[in-house]
């Protein structure tokens, strides 16, 4: 099963819309993450095994990076430009829909 854990700057509404299509979304609120650092955040995101969505993308190419030189695994990032979250959400479901939750592991994605 495919689960998304979003950063607090993510709009909550992509949670039951991304539910609809059958995906798990834990959101920065509901895991009381609020207020937290972006290396804690994506750290959390791996103790939950799950696909990390931002739309900050200075900082996740960092922390991605960072990940890279240190050979640490996690379970995808995806780096989200700002639109309606409406479509949003169906960019995110296509994603999954074309790739394999392999394909997304250790990789960093833009939509």
């Amino acid at each position: 099963m495919i689960s998304i854990y979003t950063d607090e700057d993510v709009d909550v509404l992509i949670k039951p819309l991304l539910n609809a299509k059958g995906l798990t979304v834990f959101t920065t609120l509901d895991e009381g993450m609020l207020g937290r650092s972006d290396q804690e955040q994506l750290k959390h995101a791996v103790k939950l095994r799950c696909i990390f969505l931002t739309h900050n993308r200075i900082h996740f190419e960092e922390l991605y990076n960072k990940l890279l030189k240190e050979n640490k695994e996690h379970y995808g990032i995806i780096i989200a430009g700002h639109r309606n979250i409406y479509g949003l959400a169906s960019r995110i479901a296509r994603l999954f829909e074309m790739h394999t939750l392999e394909n997304i592991k250790n990789n960093l994605w833009y939509i």
